[in-house]
């Protein structure tokens, strides 16, 4: 390394709902790899707590261990930051830039069940983007049985930004990823940023919790792409830093289906069950 490079620091931060499969391997290898010399850190992403357990968050220490990945302590859960989620909330309401949301998916799905003619419906990373039914609601009408939405188009008149940007490590490098606001407000849309019961969202929570980490580099999956932009604006609106990005490969099953957590077969508990070894999983990897 050059004198006076800059050393990454990178994270990997499952939720534990279930067992981690071959596809986390890659995600956590690939995160610990790019912060050699730096600091690879695990964060727990444990803001739903109807389906996370202690059991699997245990087991993601004792699979990371296996693989040979090691990190500092104490490790950040995210069910410990609810006051820092909630801070950042406050900050984009008192901007005006929130509005609250009774809307289910079932409302959701009616609203968007007559398109205009002609037009396609819209599909974000959260599923298709919301039409706006309560964008009228001030935050002082908000209930427990509210969601928190921002405000996609008063979010981008408040920066006085007509785009906004990020560079990515291995898509296209080096190269700027730009979307325009038109394009966030048409394709993303006014996304939530506190679930009913949960006081946050993984977007708001993930933003908040890089910045507070330091993490130079994000390491995620080619499928979070979209996401991306999300986060992005957000750091933008905090006035948060936006740190360099590698989106990577996916890994998938004989179907080419991106592995999920209910791909038991291919847990990393049961590989080392049955006696793989941890430098056989690396080298299918590629590490």
């Amino acid at each position: 390394m050059a004198c006076g490079a800059e050393l990454n620091r990178t994270r990997f931060a499952p939720s534990p709902t279930g067992p981690l499969h071959l596809g986390h391997a890659f995600a956590a290898l690939t995160a610990a790899r790019l912060a050699d010399p730096g600091q690879f850190l695990l964060r727990i992403e444990d803001i739903d707590q109807s389906r996370c357990r202690p059991e699997y968050e245990a087991l993601i220490a004792q699979d990371l261990h296996w693989l040979g990945l090691d990190w500092p302590q104490p490790v950040m859960r995210q069910s410990e930051r609810l006051p820092a989620y909630q801070a950042a909330l406050d900050r984009l309401a008192a901007l005006g830039l929130t509005y609250p949301c009774r809307c289910r998916r079932a409302d959701i799905r009616a609203a968007l069940s007559a398109p205009q003619e002609g037009a396609a419906q819209a599909i974000g990373p959260d599923g298709p983007v919301y039409p706006g039914t309560c964008r009228h609601r001030p935050m002082a009408d908000a209930g427990p049985d509210d969601a928190i939405r921002l405000d996609a188009a008063r979010a981008f008149r408040h920066l006085g930004l007509d785009e906004i940007a990020f560079l990515d490590e291995n898509v296209a490098p080096g190269l700027p990823h730009r979307l325009s606001a038109q394009d966030f407000i048409a394709g993303i849309g006014d996304v939530v940023l506190a679930r009913r019961g949960m006081g946050t969202s993984y977007h708001l929570s993930v933003v908040v919790d890089d910045a507070a980490q330091g993490i130079t580099l994000v390491t995620r999956g080619k499928d979070l792409l979209d996401s991306t932009w999300i986060h992005v604006l957000l750091q933008n609106l905090l006035e948060l830093p936006t740190p360099r990005y590698h989106h990577h490969r996916l890994i998938r099953d004989d179907q080419g289906k991106r592995l999920a957590k209910r791909d038991d077969a291919r847990a990393l508990k049961l590989f080392r069950d049955e006696g793989t070894s941890a430098d056989e999983i690396r080298r299918r990897l590629g590490f």
